[in-house]
């Protein structure tokens, strides 16, 4: 026991790269909400674009959404971040982290709120808009509100997944938490900052995990289960 406390939990090193891991944290708090805020606000308006049926925009729509959703991530960060110089652009590491990651929940989460979209009954669209509202009104004051209710248990779980892939940006540099424990490990020879870039993470997420387990017990009640 005692050695398995000093290689995991050595207070020394705890100490001295505490500061490390707190900003650590501070840049994937920054990044992660960044990522939420322009990743569902994304989606969300893709998908209520997709709602009026333009045949051009339905097909652009589709194909983000398919690429994004089916290529991982780290391929995304590495391709822009070692490719983009190649053509003359450079962009810094948490630009890249952030626009990859907010790429990627919203094509996820435009896939999330039009099936809550598609779910809604074809005669509500209808009501609303043979009583004067027009599609428009009908999608905002009728579907949208249905759509983002049906969907909150699917896009809290999803937002969880990929907020938590600010450790990706630890393999091009970015300062957020992996890559200070990791660098904290090297220099110090303990695994005790890898514990600590743990904890840092279950501070950080395990709230995420219970709101989501709220959300879906929530939705359950409300569909009288």
């Amino acid at each position: 026991m005692q050695n398995f406390l000093q290689t995991f939990f050595n207070t020394k090193v705890m100490a001295q790269y505490l500061p490390d891991i707190l900003s650590g944290m501070l840049v994937a708090i920054w990044i992660g909400l960044a990522v939420v805020v322009a990743g569902i606000a994304g989606g969300l308006a893709l998908a209520c674009l997709r709602t009026y049926r333009i045949r051009a925009c339905n097909v652009f729509i589709i194909c983000f959404a398919d690429i994004f959703r089916a290529l991982p991530p780290l391929v995304l960060i590495l391709l822009l971040y070692f490719g983009l110089p190649g053509a003359g652009i450079r962009l810094s590491g948490p630009m890249v982290l952030f626009i990859v990651l907010a790429l990627t929940l919203a094509a996820f989460a435009e896939e999330i709120f039009w099936a809550g979209f598609a779910s809604i009954e074809k005669g509500q669209w209808e009501a609303g808009i043979s009583t004067g509202l027009g599609f428009s009104r009908t999608l905002i004051y009728v579907a949208l509100p249905q759509a983002v209710r049906l969907a909150m248990p699917p896009l809290v779980n999803r937002v969880l997944a990929i907020t938590k892939m600010t450790a990706l940006g630890s393999v091009i540099g970015v300062s957020e938490i992996l890559s200070a424990a990791t660098t904290a490990q090297s220099f110090s020879g303990s695994a005790t900052p890898l514990s600590m870039a743990a904890i840092a993470y279950l501070i950080l997420f395990l709230p995420l995990v219970f709101v989501a387990r709220m959300v879906e017990r929530r939705q359950d009640m409300r569909r009288g289960r």
